[in-house]
């Protein structure tokens, strides 16, 4: 037997992640049961999640501020990987 839940949601990141499990043949509530499922194997979070060290939280701050930011496509990306 299913349960209806209502759950609050960002807006953006539902809709990224529906894209996604689109791709992956899943839809949001079959995701989302995954997810529970994986939680009550493992007896807990099924990812690891940890506070960003200083230098993480920095860079974290300077995206949201908008601050040293570089504009780089996916093209130098690869060239970036090609010569390292």
């Amino acid at each position: 037997m299913r349960q209806t839940t209502s759950i609050k949601l960002d807006p953006a990141v539902k809709q990224e992640a529906q894209k996604i499990f689109n791709e992956l043949g899943l839809s949001l509530g079959e995701a989302v049961n995954l997810f529970l499922n994986q939680v009550r194997l493992r007896k807990g979070i099924p990812f690891d999640i940890e506070i960003p060290n200083e230098e993480t939280q920095a860079v974290m701050r300077d995206v949201l501020e908008g601050k040293n930011l570089e504009s780089f496509s996916l093209d130098d990306l690869k060239k970036e990987r090609k010569t390292a």
